[in-house]
Parts: C-alpha cells; sequence; structure tokens
C-alpha cells in the first residue's frame, strides 16, 4: 500500500500567508475610510439660462472619499495624516444605507436651493420660495409611524391641515395631546400617502410634549426667471454651498471674478448669507492642493470651537502647498476678496 505524499510544511505556511494577505486586501471590514476625496470644477456641473461658464479659471467643489476599509487599507488609513479609519455608526448614525444616502441627497438639493437664492439675492434678482412641505430626516423607533413613513418622505399635512412651514407644523402638534391619534399625509416615492397613529411623549429638549416622533426640517423650492441648472451626480451633503452660490452668481452677473485662478473651498451657505462650519476640511485641502487650486475658501467661524479655517491652514502647512487658505464667514466677505484682492 502507498502511502500519499503531504504538502511540505513551508509550501502550506507560503499558500496560507498568501491567502491571508489577500484577503486583507480583498475582505471588506466593519469600518469606512474617509480620505481626500475629487476636486470638481462647477463651471462642468452648473449652466444658468442654458449657458455655460465661459470665463478663465474655476471655482470648483471639494469631497471627502468614503470607501469600505480591509484590513490592508485600514492599516494604511491609520498611518496617514490625511485619512480617517471610522465606524458606521460615525458615519451613518443609526441610519440604514438608504436612509444615509437619502438624507445625503436631501443635504444636496438643499445647498443647491440656498446657493440659488443667495446667488439671486447678491446680484438683485427677484424669485420666488416656494413650500413643498416637511422633509423626514430621522424617525423615533417609538414612534407609531416608525414602519410607515420613511426617511427622505415629505409631510405635506397632520390632520388635513397644511402649513407654510416646519415651526408651524411642529406648533400644531405641539398644541395637542399625547396619545391623540393624527392622520399624516406625506410623500413618498412620489406617491401620495396617509398613515394614522397616536402622539407619543417627546424627550428632552421638547420633554413631555406632544410629537409625531420624527425628525423635521423644511423642504423647499425657489423659482427665478434665471434658470438654473445643476448636472451633479453620485455627490452628497451641503458642503459645497459656498462654492455652487460663487459659480452661479459669477454667471449672473457676467463677470470675471476669478482672474484666471483656479479657486477652490468648502462651506455650507445658510439662509442669512453666512458661511457655515463642515467636517473633513483637512482632506478637501488636500484634495484641492493636489488639483492645482491657488486659493482655498474655508469657513471662518466666530469661535474657538470653530475651527474649520485653522484646521485648513494646518493641513496647507503640513502639506507644504502654496495654496492660500482664505477665512470667509459670509458670501459678501468671499465676493469682497474676489473682487478687492484679485480684480
Amino acid at each position: 500500500m502507498k502511502k500519499r505524499n503531504k504538502a511540505p510544511i513551508p509550501q502550506l505556511l507560503l499558500l496560507l500567508a498568501a491567502l491571508a494577505v489577500l484577503a486583507s486586501l480583498l475582505v471588506p471590514i466593519p469600518y469606512y475610510i474617509e480620505a481626500p476625496g475629487a476636486t470638481i470644477k462647477l463651471d462642468e456641473l452648473i449652466t444658468v439660462n442654458d449657458q455655460k461658464d465661459q470665463h478663465s479659471g474655476s471655482f470648483a467643489l471639494t469631497s471627502v472619499g468614503i470607501r469600505q476599509a480591509t484590513a490592508a487599507t485600514a492599516l494604511k488609513a491609520k498611518l496617514s495624516d490625511f485619512q480617517d479609519l471610522i465606524t458606521k455608526q460615525d458615519l451613518m448614525g443609526n441610519a440604514t444605507n438608504e436612509e444615509y444616502d437619502r438624507i445625503q441627497n436631501y443635504y444636496m438639493e438643499s445647498s443647491q436651493n440656498a446657493a440659488i437664492e443667495q446667488a439671486l439675492k447678491l446680484a438683485g434678482k427677484k424669485y420666488e420660495m416656494s413650500y413643498l412641505g416637511v422633509y423626514v430626516l430621522a424617525i423615533d423607533p417609538s414612534s407609531s409611524f416608525y414602519g410607515k413613513i420613511s426617511v427622505g418622505d415629505t409631510v405635506t399635512a397632520v390632520d388635513g391641515k397644511r402649513f407654510e412651514n416646519a415651526d408651524d407644523l411642529v406648533k400644531y402638534v405641539h398644541s395637542q395631546t399625547v396619545g391623540q391619534e393624527v392622520t399624516v399625509t406625506y410623500l413618498q416615492d412620489g406617491k401620495e400617502k396617509e398613515a394614522a397613529g397616536k402622539l407619543i411623549s417627546l424627550p428632552e429638549p421638547n420633554k413631555g410634549k406632544p410629537g409625531i416622533g420624527i425628525t423635521l426640517t423644511s423642504h423647499t423650492e425657489i423659482k427665478s426667471e434665471d434658470k438654473v441648472a445643476f448636472h451633479v451626480d453620485n455627490i452628497g451633503g451641503p458642503s459645497a454651498g459656498l462654492m455652487f452660490t460663487l459659480e452661479i452668481y459669477q454667471q449672473l452677473i457676467s463677470k470675471d471674478l476669478r482672474q484666471g485662478l483656479a479657486i477652490a473651498g468648502t462651506g455650507t451657505m445658510n439662509a442669512d448669507g453666512t458661511v457655515g462650519q463642515i467636517g473633513g476640511i483637512d482632506k478637501k485641502v488636500a484634495s484641492a492642493a493636489a488639483s492645482g487650486a491657488k486659493i482655498f475658501f474655508a469657513p471662518k467661524g466666530e469661535s474657538k470651537q470653530d475651527t474649520n479655517y485653522q484646521e485648513a491652514k494646518a493641513a496647507a502647512e503640513k502639506l507644504d502647498t502654496d495654496m492660500k487658505i482664505v477665512p470667509v464667514g459670509t458670501l459678501k466677505e468671499a465676493v469682497d476678496y474676489l473682487e478687492n484682492e484679485l480684480g
């Protein structure tokens, strides 16, 4: 009887080692990596009155790239100055992947509306803001409407009553009683639906007040004689607001604000014209510097806790880039800088 030949131990170890390396490169782990994303020129994404921006130079949004980690990429992220390893909870909170995508899409839509409004206002153009309803950002699992209304839906009425903004809807609900049944009308995937449920007692900061148990914000749409169109895919969040606004404003006034320079930046565009703080600015600075941008607009902030500008400066110093970091607190400050420092 012949004995079967066994594979030599060193060969088995090499095979196991190769499989382990392959797994570390290909098998996802329950973590995500935030890293510098793309810097995207906005003359390719925005048209005003069906015309593209013909001026030299560019305004550009900056982004943070997010991808699921493997053991190998997680180790690389830990050793990198401009990559962070985060959990799904850090990234999405309690939202599902689909809910997270819906929320990011809503923030992107809101940032576009805010940019159009602020650009039109600064350019002295007429516009109207129409109220579409109340956008659902989150739902408490204890809500009677959990499993009925979804994140991304738009609430249009409660008990048949329609409201002018989210605050008026909340005031109406607070004026009812805990345990009272209400009927909520809402849009889901373009279809109008109704759901009935009882009001719950809310936690802090509205402890004891009756509520539906959903986190809401006004869902609006802007209308103007000037047609502003966005051609944006696979980008979410609100942080491109400032740069969207500058691109739209330059096209509205038909004036070269950039003087041929590549200008990148970040920051939300708020209803009062202020520039809001954002996350991941170090990665956005790294992306902008790699793209060849000469100027980077960073939200200035009003206190020591608002550190976007300081973080951006520190990132630029670490990169040893000659890209100039410019702090801006409002849209007007950004425009004044372009007109006075570059003009």
